[in-house]
């Protein structure tokens, strides 16, 4: 057998276990929500409503195609406690939340799925550019996201401490939308500003989470004052976010990245993480993302059918399902598209690539700092 039928017989064989291990954990997470004595009040309130009894009818991943499309608005207000898991009701309870720029915000509740999520994405960091016991800095979204006390955790988890900054998305927003650009600059500098004084106050920094637009702002200002990213002892940069497309990566990587190594994500309060296989110049720069399977996974599914996946390379929408013991949420329509791809080694299941607005919400979708 040549070496390339070798690889491709080995990457079908992981393929195959990993829909098992999806099918199984599914069973599971769904007995486990369903079920009077763990599941939280909103599914089983759920469960009388019904064509079908989730306990006996969903066996695989497929079958969650019973249910019908999950509404947005379920996520907005409260009382948040009916997403509790019986299980957890005596556990301390977060509550993170994404949106909120306009109305109520979207909930999750969440125990340790944050703290999951980054312990295994921390596996997945090459530690010779994110050295263990390194400290960090975020460079991102605070307030009541849940990915400022998730890259907290990373570093922890990494042996580090991490130092933030105060960045308020829900506010740069407004001034875009405002069409205050004098100051959504002010701000951006604002928070710019903040990461640079860290930067040099000798807290030995070698890591940072930012996004794509901040991570660009940091290095123009760092080279008013004659200074590179790499200057500044950053090795190694975590980034994400839907600005993250193959011209910009090959930028970054050409301009001011200056061999310091970047990894992309793509990733929310409903989904966890998203990792890429590694980024090439050879590829054209395309990141390919893969959810973290079995605790999440997506589909990109047609425009006009939800239920059907397209082929790979094909355009679709972005359909998420989030499988864990604190929250379980089937067929999740997300704000994005993007391009099937094919399993890769080591994360042998569906990916997607190409990640942007939705094109029939695009007008209405404003980036800001993401």
């Amino acid at each position: 057998m040549s070496p390339e039928a070798k690889d491709s017989s080995n990457l079908d064989a992981a393929a195959r276990t990993a829909h098992e291990v999806l099918d199984a954990h599914t069973y599971e997470t769904v007995q486990w929500h369903f079920h009077e004595s763990t599941g939280c009040p909103f599914w089983l309130e759920q469960r009388q409503n019904l064509k079908f009894d989730p306990l006996k009818d969903i066996r695989t991943f497929d079958d969650l195609k019973k249910f019908e499309p999950f509404e947005d608005a379920w996520l907005r207000g409260g009382p948040v406690r009916r997403w509790v898991p019986k299980a957890f009701a005596d556990r301390p309870i977060y509550v993170f939340e994404t949106g909120g720029t306009t109305g109520v915000p979207k909930s999750r509740i969440a125990v340790d799925d944050w703290r999951t999520d980054y312990s295994l994405f921390s596996k997945t960091l090459p530690d010779e550019h994110f050295p263990p016991g390194a400290n960090w800095l975020m460079l991102g979204p605070s307030g009541p996201r849940r990915l400022r006390l998730a890259i907290e955790h990373l570093a922890q988890v990494r042996g580090g401490i991490c130092f933030c900054i105060d960045l308020d998305p829900r506010w740069v927003i407004k001034l875009i939308n405002k069409g205050w650009m004098e100051h959504l600059e002010a701000y951006k500098q604002h928070c710019i500003d903040q990461a640079i004084t860290i930067l040099g106050a000798g807290h030995d920094i070698r890591c940072m989470f930012t996004t794509p637009k901040l991570l660009e702002a940091l290095a123009l200002a760092l080279e008013k004052r004659g200074q590179t990213i790499r200057g500044t002892g950053i090795t190694g940069i975590f980034s994400g976010g839907t600005e993250f497309t193959p011209q910009w990566t090959r930028f970054a990587t050409e301009e001011f990245l200056e061999g310091v190594y970047m990894t992309p994500t793509y990733g929310n309060t409903l989904m966890g993480l998203a990792c890429s296989k590694p980024v090439t110049a050879s590829e054209g720069y395309k990141i390919s993302y893969y959810a973290p399977q079995p605790r999440a996974a997506i589909e990109v599914v047609d425009f006009n059918n939800y239920d059907h996946v397209v082929g790979y390379g094909q355009t679709g929408r972005v359909k998420l399902t989030t499988l864990t013991k604190e929250f379980f949420v089937p067929g999740f329509m997300e704000r994005d598209e993007g391009e099937r791809e094919m399993p890769y080694i080591h994360y042998p299941w569906d990916g997607v690539s190409g990640v942007r607005p939705f094109h029939e919400l695009a007008e209405a979708t404003t980036v800001g700092v993401y």
